[in-house]
C-alpha cells in the first residue's frame, strides 16, 4: 500500500514550476510592446502648441525691435529679410535668424515699394524710426498671431487672432 500525503499542501517542486512567469514570456511581452510603441509613436502628432506658437512670435517681434533700435541707434537703413517660403526670418543688423517649423503657416503682408525701390522680401527701418511696414501672420489650426510694423512710427504689435476650425 503506498503512503498517502497527510498534508493538504502542494509538493514544493510543483509550486516551483507554476509561479511566476519564464524569463522568454516576459521577454516576448517587451517585444511585443517595443514592436507596438515603434509603430504608433512616429504617427503621433507632434504640433506646435499655443505656447510655442506665442514664443515664436515674441521672438519674432524681438528681433524685428532690435532692427529697428540698430537703425536708429547706427543711423542707417537697416532691411531685416522675410522669407515666407524658406519659413525663416533674418535680422539686417545680427544676422540671426528665427526658423518656423513646418506645422506652422506664414504669411506676409510687405511693401512692394519701400522708399522709391523695390522691397517685397524685407522689412526697412530708416534711420528716423519710420519703417516701410509690413505684417507677418504665424498660424497653426485653432490659433494664430500677427506681427504687425507700423510704417509711421516702426512700433512692432503682436495681435492674437483666433482661427476657424475647417
Amino acid at each position: 500500500m503506498a503512503r498517502q500525503l497527510t498534508s493538504p499542501a502542494p509538493r514544493a517542486d510543483a509550486v516551483r514550476r507554476e509561479a511566476g512567469f519564464a524569463l522568454i514570456e516576459i521577454l516576448c511581452v517587451l517585444a511585443i510592446i517595443g514592436l507596438l510603441a515603434a509603430i504608433i509613436l512616429p504617427s503621433l502628432p507632434r504640433a506646435t502648441t499655443r505656447a510655442r506658437l506665442e514664443s515664436y512670435a515674441v521672438a519674432t517681434a524681438a528681433l524685428l525691435k532690435a532692427d529697428r533700435s540698430a537703425a536708429l541707434r547706427r543711423s542707417v537703413q537697416i532691411a531685416t529679410l522675410v522669407d515666407a517660403e524658406q519659413r525663416a526670418i533674418r535680422s539686417g543688423a545680427t544676422g540671426r535668424i528665427v526658423r518656423f517649423p513646418g506645422d506652422v503657416t506664414v504669411d506676409t503682408t510687405l511693401a512692394s515699394r519701400c522708399a522709391d525701390r523695390p522691397a517685397g522680401h524685407s522689412i526697412d527701418f530708416f534711420p528716423s524710426g519710420m519703417s516701410c511696414g509690413g505684417t507677418i501672420a504665424l498660424a497653426r489650426p485653432g490659433m494664430g498671431y500677427e506681427i504687425r510694423v507700423n510704417w509711421l512710427t516702426g512700433g512692432v504689435d503682436i495681435v492674437a487672432r483666433k482661427q476657424k476650425l475647417l
